[in-house]
């Protein structure tokens, strides 16, 4: 690798600290001193794009250009996801929660009416993972909704394309795959793709969970799975809040397995592990 390389530039600790704040001030996401490497990989294409010589450089650029900030931020996300992931979620879903749902709607006590939101959506597997267990469960008649967002513009893109490898397929049970995804996408051979009837279930937004700009509730669900761990407790409780605070008082709150809201905030208690409802329902 040769000097000019952006891998082999060094990153001071006084610019990685500089890193540090934006990120957490922009994102809410905290870099610890042994993410140096991890920071180096993410940037290191767009130095080169830019044909930028340090990151000292590339950090006066982000300052000045909020743009370019955002790609920041899209480099340094985390996009791991899967369809069905977690499934006990899944199943808490189909056989507490949707037939309660059900019932109380034939027995005039709630509309037909369902609100979902995936607040951290990446790729897109969650949100429409989302639709089609919303689809599979409510008849004709309920008007469904998932709002999918992220803080990354680039996975929005590819979440609003509903397109994924086919090897994807094997996440997905049988029947929901039959039913609401296409395989063989046209000329595009090796591919699926989200089907018309998940697709106009499921609409999508940048949000940015440490900013303004939220979508107002009330939310029957909510999803912020495995976005936590990045914060630091004070951030952790201000989003926590601001997410029960939308969820209806009959809602849910679900986190990514190794997340919790033990010690930190009462605001909602728990149901299952990962699982929350505001503290105030009954």
């Amino acid at each position: 690798m040769d000097a000019a390389s952006p891998l082999a530039l060094p990153v001071s600790d006084e610019e990685f600290a500089r890193y540090q704040a934006l990120i957490n001030r922009e994102a809410g996401i905290w870099l610890a001193p042994v993410k140096k490497a991890l920071l180096v990989g993410r940037l290191a294409r767009r130095l080169r794009e830019l044909g930028l010589t340090s990151y000292g450089a590339y950090y006066e650029r982000v300052a000045e250009d909020e743009v370019e900030r955002v790609r920041l931020l899209d480099a340094i996300c985390t996009n791991e996801t899967h369809f069905f992931r977690e499934p006990r979620h899944f199943e808490f879903l189909a056989e507490r929660v949707f037939p309660a749902w059900r019932a109380e709607a034939d027995a005039g006590r709630r509309a037909r009416r369902i609100r979902v939101w995936s607040a951290a959506c990446s790729t897109g597997e969650e949100p429409y993972t989302l639709a089609m267990a919303l689809l599979a469960a409510f008849p004709a008649g309920w008007e469904l909704e998932v709002l999918a967002s992220d803080l990354s513009t680039k996975v929005l893109d590819r979440a609003s394309a509903g397109l994924w490898p086919i090897e994807k397929a094997k996440e997905i049970p049988d029947e929901h795959l039959r039913a609401f995804m296409l395989k063989g996408y046209g000329a595009q051979e090796g591919l699926m793709k989200a089907g018309p009837e998940i697709r106009e279930v499921v609409r999508f937004a940048r949000v940015n969970l440490v900013g303004d700009g939220w979508p107002g509730g009330p939310f029957d669900l909510v999803f912020c799975r495995n976005v936590l761990i990045y914060f630091d407790r004070a951030t952790k409780i201000r989003v926590v809040e601001r997410l029960v605070e939308r969820l209806d008082p009959r809602g849910y709150l679900f986190l990514g397995h190794a997340e919790s809201l033990g010690g930190f905030t009462t605001c909602a208690r728990p149901v299952m592990p990962t699982i929350y409802s505001p503290a105030l329902a009954a």
